[in-house]
């Protein structure tokens, strides 16, 4: 089979790309339909892109560590850099890291499509090394405040391209499996950066020592991303057909390679290789899958989970629970409720698992609302607000949070697939700032019932949006879904 087609593009070297898809499409046809059979060969094996899975999800591992290796350091980082007591400097050591992912977000899609998914991989992994060296290093808040930033926009290239990446090597009857993994990287990056941020308030200097861990697992990826597979969708994109073959022999197995280069190439004709105008995404025909994607981002992040995380201390706190054993339960429960999405996604489906999720959600909320409302007496109400924190966790981990990310990668076509995820991502980041800065604020002026029953509005909103605007992806290949859902000119 590989010599064949190496022969038939010698033949066809001078060709241009879409002639050369065109001709690679009549002749798998040609040979599909021989004798009039069309032999069924199975689905290929989920072993052979689960290395590669498992290496790119190492940037959703980083991105968590670094969301959270913050958290048990900030108050002696604060103390060695001379700013303790300056709420204002502790806020931009946090906000620093959020304004660098949001301006990694932005360029996330030309990278993409510019040096290809692995290469993204490598050039995400630069600046989390170098920034976290300088982090660990640094003596002055503004030498801190430098490397929360360039890690940062490490943080923001990487959430999209791993998106992308683990659906496009993918086999369709795990796609789902393997995209629950980078949320369970996430949760595992979050939990080691509690754990190895334990001795911070005790050791001199330790958070330092935190800072040096992270550049461990960003060097594995632009190390073993040297030896991954490229996304056989970006290299027939780039016109790359031998290259495409020759990766999705390595992805899926010698004989799967003509059925999948038939299916990418009823994808890769037409205007796939043409330039990306923001316009066809913002109000041409795109709008709708565009804002389908922000939409659902922007649900995620003002359903309330960003201030559950705030204020899980001080609630782990009143219930005489210390702050690192609530941070270690948070994590625990997150990591579970991740694992089972990871089994539900390929068998219930993303669908059912948003709605349920944002249901669960709501409900928690429910509970967290009539805490604050002092129906019960003051232990009972302790009780509920952090049984209603922990249930709004695990219902988000089921769905809420690895979905998403997931179902964006999916449900947009090829030829603006980085595009789009990246315009998605730079909504996520931008919200998710603002949640950041305004919700202490909103607690104070609203008061936590009535923040708390916004947030739960949002969540039943989310339920209503999902319903009617959300198609399911199980099982379907990623040219089924763009035929599906590709507006007609």
């Amino acid at each position: 089979m590989r010599g064949r087609h190496t022969d038939i593009f010698t033949m066809h070297k001078r060709a241009s790309s879409k002639d050369r898809l065109n001709f690679l499409e009549k002749d798998e046809n040609l040979e599909q339909s021989h004798n009039g059979v069309l032999k069924d060969i199975g689905n290929p094996s989920w072993k052979r892109p689960l290395p590669y899975v498992v290496v790119a999800t190492l940037s959703s591992f980083l991105f968590g560590y670094h969301l959270g290796v913050v958290n048990d350091t900030l108050e002696s980082i604060s103390l060695d850099l001379g700013f303790s007591g300056s709420t204002l400097a502790e806020g931009l050591v946090v906000s620093s890291c959020l304004g660098g992912a949001f301006l990694g977000s932005i360029f996330s899609g030309l990278i993409a499509d510019g040096l290809g998914r692995r290469r993204s991989f490598q050039l995400c992994a630069l600046p989390m090394i170098i920034g976290s060296s300088i982090s660990a290093t640094t003596s002055s808040l503004g030498g801190m405040l430098l490397g929360r930033f360039l890690v940062g926009t490490g943080m923001g290239v990487g959430p999209p391209v791993v998106a992308m990446y683990v659906s496009e090597v993918s086999p369709a009857f795990v796609r789902g499996t393997y995209g629950s993994f980078t949320q369970i990287a996430t949760c595992l990056g979050l939990m080691t950066a509690f754990f190895i941020g334990i001795p911070a308030k005790s050791v001199l200097g330790w958070w330092r020592v935190c800072f040096w861990i992270s550049a461990i697992p960003a060097v594995l990826l632009a190390f073993l991303m040297e030896f991954s597979a490229e996304s056989p969708h970006w290299l027939l994109k780039r016109g790359k057909i031998a290259d495409a073959e020759e990766e999705l022999e390595r992805l899926f197995g010698a004989s799967h390679v003509k059925p999948a280069m038939a299916e990418l190439c009823k994808s890769g004709r037409g205007d796939d290789m043409d330039t990306i105008k923001i316009s066809e995404l913002i109000h041409g025909r795109h709008f709708k899958v565009v804002f389908l994607g922000s939409v659902l981002f922007a649900l995620q992040q003002l359903s309330g989970i960003n201030a559950v995380f705030y204020f899980s201390s001080t609630v782990f706190r009143s219930a005489g629970v210390s702050s690192d054993i609530g941070n270690i339960c948070i994590g625990v429960v997150n990591l579970s409720g991740s694992i089972v999405a990871m089994i539900l996604m390929d068998t219930l489906g993303r669908k059912v698992l948003l709605i349920w999720s944002f249901l669960g959600m709501a409900l928690a909320m429910g509970l967290q609302v009539t805490a604050a409302s002092g129906f019960l007496q003051g232990s009972e109400n302790m009780y509920l607000s952090v049984a209603g924190m922990l249930l709004f966790v695990v219902t988000f981990s089921l769905g809420a949070g690895p979905v998403p990310g997931l179902l964006l990668s999916e449900i947009f076509p090829g030829r603006i697939r980085a595009t789009a995820m990246a315009i998605c991502m730079a909504v996520h980041w931008v919200i998710n700032f603002f949640v950041g800065l305004l919700f202490l604020h909103l607690l104070e002026i609203l008061g936590p019932k009535t923040l708390y029953t916004v947030f739960t509005t949002i969540c039943l909103m989310a339920v209503a949006f999902v319903k009617k605007n959300v198609v399911e992806t199980k099982g379907k290949s990623l040219h089924e879904l763009e035929m599906a859902l590709l507006p007609v000119d």
